[in-house]
C-alpha cells in the first residue's frame, strides 16, 4: 500500500532561476514537485492539492512567507501541512526566530545545503506516506468491521427466521397431529363401539336407520381428514408454483347457493343461520372447483368465529367485477391481526377455542390472486367480520 502512495511538495518562491534549480534538487519518484512564483499563486494551489511539506521563500514581493504561512496555518485544509522557510538574509537576522513563531518546522539560509535538503524533503514524504497509508488502513479496518457488523447483523436476522421457522414448524405440526387425531379418534370409537355390538351380537344396534347414521357420522369424518390433507397438498403446491387453475364457464352464483346449500349439516350443528342474496347469474370463467373451495373456507371460519350469530352471504356484480361477501356476526378480528390472517399457519386465537391448521385464508388468497382477483376483510373487535372477493370476470 505504501509504494502506491505518492506526495506532493508545494515550492514557493518569486525567482523562476530558484524555482527551477530547488525543483530539480528535490525531484523524486515518490512525490511531485508544484512551483508557485507568488504567495497568490501558492494558495491556490493549496486550495487544488494536498501537499507533503512546503518550501516557501521568505522574501517576497507582495505577500511575503510569514504572511503566507499565517493564512496557512488560519485555513483548516492547510493548517497542518509542514512549513520550511527558506531565506537568503544572513543568520543575525531574527527571521529563523519569526519563521519557527510563524509555525515553520525549519529554516534554512541560502546558498542551501545540497544533501540537508534532500534528506529534509525526504524525511516529510516519508512521514505523510506514512500518514496517509495509515489513515487507509483505519479506513479498510473501519469499513471491514461495518461490514462485519452488518454481517453479523444480516445473520442474527437469518437465526431469528430460521428459529422462527422451526417454531412454525413444530406449532404446525402439533395444530396438525391434534386436527387429524379428532377425525380418527371418532373413526375409532365407531369401530369400537361396532364390534362391542358385534361381540354381543347385538343385531338391533345395525338396523338400516342406524346404519345410514353411522355411514354419515363416518363420512364426515372422512370428509374431515381428506379437507385436512387437500389443504396441506395445497399449500406445497402453491409453494412449488404447481396450484393449477382450469376456467370454464359458471355462474356464481348458482355455485355460491350449491356450497350454501351443501353446508346445512354444519349450519345446523354450528346452531347459526345463513341467509343467501343473490340476484342475477353472475357469469365469468374461473375455476369452478377453486372458487368452491373459497367460498367453503369463508363459510367454515363464519361459523367458526361467528358465536352462533347470523350469517349473510352476497353475491353480485359491480365495476365489472364478480364479488362474493360472507359476513359473520362474531367476535370480529383486531387490526394487527388482519394484517397477518392472510399468511400461512397464522390463526386468530379464538375464545371459544375452535382450532385449525391456519391455512384457509392463506390458500383463499393464493386462489383468488391466481384468477387476478382480490381478497380484502373489513372487521373490529365484538362486530363481527366481512370478507370480500372480488375477481375480474
Amino acid at each position: 500500500m505504501l509504494s502506491q502512495i505518492q506526495a506532493n511538495v508545494l515550492i514557493v518562491d518569486d525567482l523562476p532561476q530558484n524555482l527551477l534549480a530547488l525543483k530539480a534538487l528535490i525531484a523524486g519518484e515518490q512525490h511531485t514537485v508544484y512551483p508557485a512564483q507568488s504567495a497568490d499563486e501558492a494558495l491556490s494551489l493549496l486550495l487544488q492539492h494536498e501537499f507533503a511539506l512546503a518550501i516557501v521563500d521568505v522574501q517576497m514581493p507582495g505577500m511575503n512567507g510569514f504572511e503566507l504561512a499565517e493564512l496557512m496555518r488560519g485555513t483548516e485544509k492547510t493548517r497542518d501541512i509542514p512549513i520550511v522557510f527558506v531565506s537568503a538574509a544572513g543568520r543575525e537576522t531574527n527571521y529563523a526566530f519569526k519563521g519557527y513563531e510563524s509555525g515553520a518546522v525549519d529554516f534554512l539560509h541560502k546558498p542551501l545545503d545540497t544533501c540537508a535538503v534532500k534528506s529534509k524533503v525526504k524525511v516529510f514524504v516519508d512521514l505523510y506516506r506514512q500518514r496517509k497509508a495509515m489513515k487507509l488502513q483505519l479506513e479498510a479496518l473501519e469499513q471491514s468491521r461495518r461490514e462485519q457488523e452488518t454481517l453479523l447483523e444480516q445473520l442474527q436476522a437469518t437465526q431469528g427466521e430460521l428459529e422462527r421457522a422451526v417454531r412454525m414448524r413444530d406449532d404446525f405440526m402439533s395444530i396438525v397431529a391434534h386436527e387429524v387425531r379428532t377425525p380418527l379418534n371418532g373413526l375409532i370409537l365407531e369401530t369400537q363401539l361396532r364390534k362391542m355390538h358385534l361381540a354381543r351380537d347385538n343385531a338391533a344396534a345395525f338396523t338400516l336407520d342406524k346404519m345410514h347414521a353411522m355411514v354419515d357420522r363416518d363420512e364426515r369424518q372422512i370428509n374431515s381428514l381428506i379437507h385436512l390433507i387437500e389443504d396441506m397438498l395445497d399449500v406445497s403446491r402453491i409453494r412449488t408454483g404447481k396450484l393449477s387453475i382450469r376456467p370454464s364457464r359458471f355462474d356464481l352464483a348458482q355455485l355460491v347457493g350449491r356450497v350454501v346449500h351443501s353446508f346445512a349439516p354444519q349450519i345446523e350443528a354450528a346452531e347459526a343461520s345463513v341467509t343467501l342474496v343473490a340476484g342475477p347469474p353472475v357469469e365469468g370463467r374461473w375455476d369452478e372447483f377453486r372458487i368452491e373451495q373459497v367460498v367453503s373456507n369463508l363459510l367454515t371460519n363464519a361459523l367458526r368465529y361467528g358465536g352462533k350469530a347470523p350469517i349473510s352471504v352476497h353475491v353480485y356484480l359491480r365495476d365489472g367485477q364478480a364479488r362474493v361477501e360472507v359476513r359473520d356476526g362474531g367476535m370480529g378480528i383486531s387490526e394487527d391481526n388482519q394484517a397477518r390472517i392472510f399468511q400461512q399457519f397464522e390463526r386468530v386465537s379464538a375464545r371459544n377455542g375452535v382450532a385449525g391448521l391456519g391455512l384457509g385464508l392463506f390458500i383463499c388468497e393464493q386462489i383468488v390472486t391466481a384468477h387476478g382477483g382480490t381478497i380484502r376483510v373489513e372487521s373490529k373487535i365484538d362486530q363481527g367480520a366481512l370478507f370480500r372477493v372480488c375477481l375480474p370476470l
